[in-house]
């Protein structure tokens, strides 16, 4: 990355596309503050999250942010439930009533409610990228990071996530999403495309 700028704005659908190694995963992790920058500044609501005391910067990604991969990173021994509620866990003391309920709010916003106690090799990809989102959601978060969400599913299902996403955006939720689909990058607000770790364009959508 090298003198690259950019600002999301609060309630906004970015989506960024380039080719692999353009660096558009790299920017993704960056902006989440899963890796730290050599140089430059990452603000969220004015403060440089990567200067932040270690464990404010993770609670801030914990409270404010989520990530979605295309592999959903969900654990097969574990419910959808359970899967749902993990970032949510704190030791061995329970889960509270009240992010279980947001659990299960966030399993019915995604349509998916009645699978909250099979385990998720029981269901289809499309389904597992709903519980993905659904845990982001049930944390509260306030900006998803996307990276291609919609990368290893069919056509029709990669089009039924990305009403869900669009769908969450109008709620209020800010989405940054990395994808290699030029339809779905035109479904967002703003789009930006990116070369050698640069961004070389960006447009309204």
């Amino acid at each position: 990355m090298a003198n690259l700028s950019l600002e999301l704005r609060e309630g906004e659908f970015l989506s960024v596309v380039g080719r692999s190694g353009s660096g558009k995963s790299t920017l993704l992790h960056l902006l989440s503050s899963l890796i730290k920058p050599d140089s430059g500044e990452v603000f969220f609501h004015g403060e440089n999250i990567h200067t932040l005391p270690e464990k404010r910067r993770n609670r801030l990604r914990s409270e404010a942010f989520a990530v979605v991969f295309q592999q959903h990173h969900l654990l097969p021994y574990l419910t959808v439930m359970e899967n749902v509620l993990l970032p949510c866990m704190d030791g061995l003391a329970p889960v509270s009533a009240a992010r279980t309920e947001a659990a299960r709010a966030a399993l019915d916003r995604l349509e998916i409610a009645g699978k909250a106690d099979i385990k998720p090799n029981s269901l289809s990809g499309g389904e597992q990228q709903r519980v993905a989102i659904a845990r982001a959601l049930a944390r509260g978060a306030r900006v998803l990071f996307a990276d291609e969400p919609t990368g290893s599913l069919d056509s029709a299902t990669g089009a039924s996530i990305m009403r869900t996403l669009r769908s969450l955006n109008r709620d209020g939720l800010s989405i940054i999403m990395v994808t290699h689909n030029e339809e779905f990058a035109g479904r967002a607000d703003r789009l930006i495309r990116m070369a050698d770790g640069r961004i070389f364009d960006a447009a309204a959508v």
